[in-house]
């Protein structure tokens, strides 16, 4: 029986809630609140801003929640955005489901419903836009929740999330929810400093316990000797958590069966066979069918499968599908055979096959799927609804699945510990492992989740307990003013205050932090290069003089590598250009197709890519990339008009006309030039001097001059990481704002500022600067530049659909050869303008030390000029790497700049309706029917 002091405390707390609303919420979600999410409430209740970071699966969106039933009750609106399009669509699902469709809005650019609902969902880059315009739809705004805020840290879109702190108004209470970074105080301290009163609430505890594993061979080993969950892990930080000795043993026995298959035991016999096979380790690798079905035996389906790979991905479903591996029940089948047909019957029957829906169709009846950027956004879509479901039990992804949209599984899989960057292939982070495997554990139905990593050949059992034990997470700013931001922020504010504003930013409050750590790596480093002097010193010479001439000798020789490969895909797409239909070829490049006859010419793209049929019958597309070098053609055959290769007789009957035109060695029809690829005069000139200088120094001599050499490599590598940190300390003070007044010095060079005497007047802005803050995007300068020359004013709309592209794409590989041919002439006039103001653009920027704007990219003109004239998903992807999700990804975006460009005040009116009805003819197909939101 309760005291009175307790029965007393219990009437108050009632009270509390009542007059919040948290008893009435708690209510109506059904369950009780964790601490770390009662505490986050009753701070939103008393009317303070709330960081909240916690682990994936925590609950933080109750919080958010929250915040929507506050601003309801109160009569305000409120805003919860997102980084994605794909998590907008799904919480404005949820939020629906809730509270009614008549109450719930969504905004995501190419998507308007209900925008001047009570509570609205949109991404991002919407509420800053709505920002800057001042819209009406800010009126009564109360609440703004910032689902997966630590998404600030994107190199390319995180600026947003600052720029919508910094601007909105001081009454918004903002929510902001992150997953748990190891500097969530500092980033709350910025918060509280920008926005008022902040409450930080950090919890590191996870609802469903998550346990590590290693799979070997289809056995699934615990990756530490003691049965430990994440929260336990993560408690225990002074001391170290053993690895499980079995794993420690199958690396041990790894390395040496490695070292026995090396060069020598290669060559070693006995007379009972090669002393390698006798040293082979036990069987460590598991096919993924197998891996899968070791799952399902352990009990852990559902599962995600990280792999870093869009073609892996594919690749896993595909050999699932050989494999006859079926997780489903024939109920379940039917049922998900029903949700597909349903998705079929919304696309154009022509598109099903380019699409990939059949071998799509055929995994998800047998319960697992793939999931990537590639994939098309309605496919993506029903993979995730089907997975909620239950109904597929196993999905691979790519790491683009671990940002917000929900799918908890029972066990999260990473293949690999490493990925492709974009450059080369990098370890993945302590923080990245967390935040995938985060995903194990379904709250409310698993008691406990379970992280897996395949053993690989070079598995270290101990590197992957030091990913599953830290929990360093930071979050780092990316801000930094663009073009655009830097005129809306001096139209609204002039430009001395427009310099203060930034200066309240993240990425400043970082800088002033972080100056006197880095102060205090230089001293270290100082004392580490005095240590490598002594070590590299010779008694000849001055060996650090002899280290960085050959240095400069490492790096001119790489120089000189890269002019010869730039050469030779040069000479190689010439010579593609001279092909005519019946060359026969020898291509001895990476794919070694040996003699082939041209059949078909394509050079509507990037750069040539014909069609040709092998000796052997197949049929081989190849373009500059597949060459070493220059084709010789060494004979002519005739082509069949109109040949296609589709019947096996027609390719059959080709090739023995090839080999017997081989066979009787006709002369070739031209003579093509032998080729010596070699660097640059200069290059080559720079390299003879270097080699030469280095042959006469006094160190070049002394015996021991490799291991001078190691040390002073060292010395080397230090002192540039050292001289970085030097130019980085002394660029800290003040870094935003001078960025700013770099920026505000371009925009003046191309007459969208115009100087004044106190710098904080607005109408230093020109009528081409106005016009420019309505235009979003990483080429907005760019985009403006081009549209002020007018070359845009007379297109077509296929047209302006077309050009617009090469201001939106980015090629995911930076593969570019010849400019294409255009569509049309007033393409090719509008592309080669836009190339022209790039350069300029890029020399302006150049000059004030400011990050190149990226290069127009002619990449998707042909399909999207296609698609909007009217053509099929095959054809307007045909002859390109383009996947159909891409695609409609891309189109979506160029939708977005069409209409941002028609909205501008005083545009051209012929190409207001040009790029409307641009938009129009894009959103068609399967680019309009992308979603499962109807």
């Amino acid at each position: 029986m309760s005291t009175p002091a307790e029965q007393y405390a219990e009437i108050t707390e009632s009270n509390e809630e009542t007059d919040t609303g948290l008893q009435e919420f708690r209510a109506s979600i059904g369950f009780d609140l964790d601490p770390f999410q009662e505490e986050a409430c009753r701070a939103v209740a008393s009317g303070s801003g709330v960081l909240v970071a916690a682990p994936t699966g925590a609950g933080k969106t109750v919080v958010g929640e929250f915040a929507i039933f506050q601003a309801l009750r109160s009569g305000k609106k409120a805003f919860y955005t997102t980084p994605i399009k794909a998590l907008s669509n799904q919480k404005f699902s949820d939020l629906v489901a809730t509270y009614g469709p008549e109450r719930v809005g969504l905004l995501t650019g190419d998507m308007t419903i209900n925008g001047d609902a009570e509570i609205v969902v949109m991404t991002t880059e919407v509420l800053r836009n709505m920002l800057y315009a001042d819209s009406d739809t800010l009126d009564s705004l109360g609440y703004v929740v910032m689902d997966e805020v630590h998404y600030l840290a994107d190199k390319f879109r995180g600026a947003v999330w600052e720029e919508v702190i910094i601007h909105l108004r001081e009454d918004v209470q903002v929510i902001s929810l992150s997953a748990t970074v190891s500097n969530a105080e500092e980033f709350g301290g910025w918060l509280d400093a920008v926005r008022g009163d902040t409450r930080i609430i950090v919890s590191e505890h996870r609802p469903i316990p998550l346990f590590q594993h290693v799979m070997a061979g289809g056995r699934l080993l615990d990756l530490f000797a003691e049965e430990v969950s994440f929260d336990q892990v993560a408690e225990a930080p002074e001391r170290e958590i053993a690895v499980n000795p079995e794993l420690t043993k199958l690396a041990h026995r790894a390395t040496a069966g490695s070292r026995s298959r090396g060069p020598r035991a290669r060559g070693r016999r006995g007379g009972g066979g090669s002393w390698a096979e006798k040293s082979e380790p036990i069987s460590t690798r598991v096919s993924r069918p197998d891996m899968i079905m070791a799952l399902d035996r352990a009990g852990l389906l559902p599962s995600l499968v990280f792999i870093f790979s869009r073609n892996g991905c594919d690749g896993a479903v595909a050999q699932c599908v050989r494999s006859g591996l079926a997780l489903t029940t024939t109920a379940e089948a039917t049922e998900i055979e029903r949700t597909i047909d349903h998705v079929a019957s919304r696309l154009p029957e022509d598109d099903l096959e380019v699409l990939g829906f059949w071998p799509w169709r055929e995994g998800l009846m047998r319960g697992f799927a793939a999931h990537h950027a590639g994939l098309l956004p309605i496919f993506k879509e029903v993979v995730e609804d089907l997975f909620l479901r239950g109904l597929v039990k196993a999905v691979f992804a790519t790491e683009t699945l671990a940002l917000g949209v929900n799918m908890p599984a029972r066990s999260v899989v990473m293949e690999k510990l490493e990925k492709f960057n974009g450059e080369s292939h990098v370890a993945i982070t302590a923080g990245e492992y967390t935040q995938l495997t985060g995903r194990a554990g379904r709250r409310g139905i698993d008691v406990e989740g379970h992280a897996v990593v395949l053993w690989q050949q070079d598995t270290d059992p101990a590197a992957v307990a030091g990913l599953a034990s830290k929990r360093t997470y930071p979050l780092n700013s990316s801000f930094r003013p663009t073009y655009n931001m830097s005129l809306n922020l001096t139209a609204q504010f002039g430009r001395e205050r427009a310099r203060g504003i930034l200066e309240t930013s993240f990425a400043q409050f970082q800088a002033d932090r972080s100056v006197v750590g880095m102060a205090r790596q230089v001293r270290s480093r100082e004392e580490s290069l005095a240590g490598y002097a002594k070590s590299m010193t010779c008694h000849l010479g001055d060996f650090t003089e002899y280290v960085a001439l050959r240095s400069e000798l490492s790096d001119v020789e790489k120089e000189a590598s890269r002019t010869i490969t730039r050469l030779r895909r040069a000479a190689a797409a010439e010579s593609l250009d001279s092909l005519q239909i019946g060359d026969v070829v020898e291509i001895q490049g990476a794919r070694r197709l040996g003699r082939c006859v041209i059949i078909e010419l394509d050079t509507a793209w990037n750069e040539p890519r014909h069609t040709v049929l092998t000796e052997d019958k197949h049929i081989r597309r190849i373009s500059a990339q597949d060459l070493e070098g220059p084709l010789d053609v060494i004979s002519q055959i005739r082509v069949p008009k109109g040949f296609t290769g589709k019947t096996p007789k027609d390719r059959k009957d080709l090739a023995a006309s090839l080999r017997s035109a081989l066979a009787e060695s006709r002369p070739p029809r031209h003579d093509a030039p032998a080729f010596e690829f070699t660097g640059s005069n200069e290059q080559e000139s720079r390299i003879t001097e270097l080699r030469s200088a280095l042959r006469a120094h006094p160190c070049h001599g002394c015996p021991e001059r490799e291991d001078h050499a190691r040390w002073g490599e060292r010395y080397a590598r230090l002192l540039r990481d050292t001289n970085k940190l030097r130019s980085q300390i002394s660029g800290r003070t003040n870094t935003i704002s001078k960025t700013f007044d770099r920026v505000a010095r371009v925009l003046e060079d191309f007459d969208y500022l115009v100087p004044t005497s106190d710098n904080k007047t607005l109408e230093q802005i020109t009528d081409a600067g106005q016009r420019l803050r309505r235009i979003y995007g990483e080429r907005d300068l760019l985009t403006s530049l081009v549209m002020e020359t007018g070359v845009m004013n007379e297109m077509t709309a296929e047209e302006l659909a077309g050009f617009v592209s090469a201001l939106v794409f980015q090629a995911r590989r930076d593969d570019h050869g010849p400019d294409p041919r255009m569509p049309t002439a007033k393409i090719q006039v509008a592309w080669e303008t836009s190339v022209k103001l790039w350069s300029r653009l890029s020399d302006a920027e150049a000059t004030a030390s400011l990050p190149e704007t990226i290069a127009p990219d002619s990449g998707l003109i042909w399909p999207i000029y296609k698609w909007a004239r009217g053509s099929d998903l095959r054809e307007c992807l045909r002859g390109t790497d383009l996947a159909a999700g891409d695609f409609v990804r891309w189109a979506k975006q160029v939708i977005d700049v069409l209409d941002q460009l028609a909205k501008i005040p005083d545009l051209n009116s012929g190409m207001a309706r040009s790029c409307n009805r641009a938009v129009d003819r894009i959103r068609r197909g399967v680019v309009a029917y992308s979603n499962v939101v109807d």
